[in-house]
């Protein structure tokens, strides 16, 4: 289970950041995750609880923006949202592609309980 190392992750970034701006504690992190990224939001909340605990960021919560695979066709430009998994432009046919979005694992933020 990676979301166990990738939650980790996420509370030492946080955690770094609550002491660059004299944080106590914080109420959730947002994050950007797209859907190549391999990651199950359910299992990265499940983590999450668990690296957590008997931290500044106990009972936080992760507010998970799922973001879609985008890709734009070399062939015919045509830009468009990748669905099931299928990498052909809907437009001309072409399996030639630049992926555009959809990789992403990023923290947007995080909200402090007073905001």
């Amino acid at each position: 289970m990676h979301e166990l190392s990738i939650a980790q992750s996420i509370l030492d970034i946080i955690m770094e950041e609550m002491r660059k701006h004299n944080v106590e504690r914080i109420a959730s992190v947002r994050l950007k995750i797209g859907e190549m990224s391999a990651v199950v939001p359910e299992s990265l909340t499940f983590c999450w609880s668990i690296v957590t605990k008997d931290t500044p960021a106990e009972g936080s919560r992760l507010d998970i923006v799922s973001l879609p695979i985008q890709a734009k066709c070399i062939s015919c430009g045509n830009v468009f949202i990748v669905e099931n998994y299928v990498y052909v432009c809907p437009d001309c046919g072409s399996g030639d592609l630049a992926i555009l979005s959809g990789k992403e694992l990023q923290i947007q933020d995080f909200e402090t309980p007073d905001m």
